[in-house]
This record gives C-alpha cells, sequence and structure tokens, in this order.
C-alpha cells in the first residue's frame, strides 16, 4: 500500500496551531506522509485538498469551540464525495459530551489535550491497515 497518507488541516477561524503542527511531525516521524493545510480553511478546501493528495486520514484540530459545525461540516462533505474509506480524526478542546455526537456524524475518534502522539500514531496505523 506504501506510505499512509494523513492531511492536517485547521477548520475555521482558531489561529492555534501549535498542536496540529506537533501531531503533523509525530505523523511524519512515524513514516507517514503529511500534508498540512495550513490555518483558517473551509469545509470545501480540506474536502478538496483530501480529494487531490489523495490521503487515508484528514486530522482536523480546533480550539475555538465550533467543533460540532465545523467537524460535522467536513464529515458530512466527506460523505457526500463519497470519502467513507478515508479515516476522520479529530483534536483540540473537545467537551466529552460531544463526542458521541461526533462520532455519530463520522468523525471516527477524538483526541483531546495530552494525549501522548504515540496513541494518534497507533490509533491511525490501526485503521489504515484494516
Amino acid at each position: 500500500m506504501g506510505k499512509i497518507r494523513v492531511l492536517v488541516a485547521k477548520p475555521g477561524l482558531d489561529g492555534h496551531d501549535r498542536g496540529a503542527k506537533i501531531v503533523a511531525r509525530a505523523l511524519r516521524d512515524a513514516g507517514m506522509e503529511v500534508i498540512y493545510s495550513g490555518l483558517h480553511q473551509t469545509a470545501d478546501q480540506i474536502i478538496t485538498t483530501a480529494i487531490q493528495e489523495d490521503v487515508h486520514v484528514i486530522g482536523l484540530s480546533l480550539l475555538s469551540g465550533a467543533h460540532m459545525t465545523l467537524f460535522v461540516d467536513v464529515a458530512t462533505l466527506a460523505k457526500k464525495h463519497d470519502l467513507q474509506n478515508v479515516l476522520i480524526i479529530g483534536g483540540g478542546i473537545i467537551p466529552e459530551d460531544d463526542i458521541p455526537a461526533l462520532k455519530k456524524a463520522g468523525i471516527s475518534a477524538v483526541f483531546g489535550p495530552g494525549t501522548p502522539v504515540e496513541k494518534i500514531v497507533e490509533y491511525i496505523e490501526t485503521y489504515v491497515k484494516r
């Protein structure tokens, strides 16, 4: 299959990308190909990039509190564009109470602050091998 290809994206107006860059670097160091979209991406831009780059994983990072809208928008567009085989994961400041609804919408896993990057790497590797 080759290397796992991951798009790390920052949807919405959240301008804090330190965590996303740390995760992107850890995924790269684990042998994955990582595309970092940069800040202030729309759901359309994220899905377009995912299609163009033929990624296996979309990793969303958000600290602004708009995850119930922005993460769901990305998951909805992914379904619309027939990307069921693309793993969508999220990270950031996400209240525990919101995680079940995000999973129902199509976000496979949510990683909060302090999650060891090894756990994220292991999750991606396990999913993509399936």
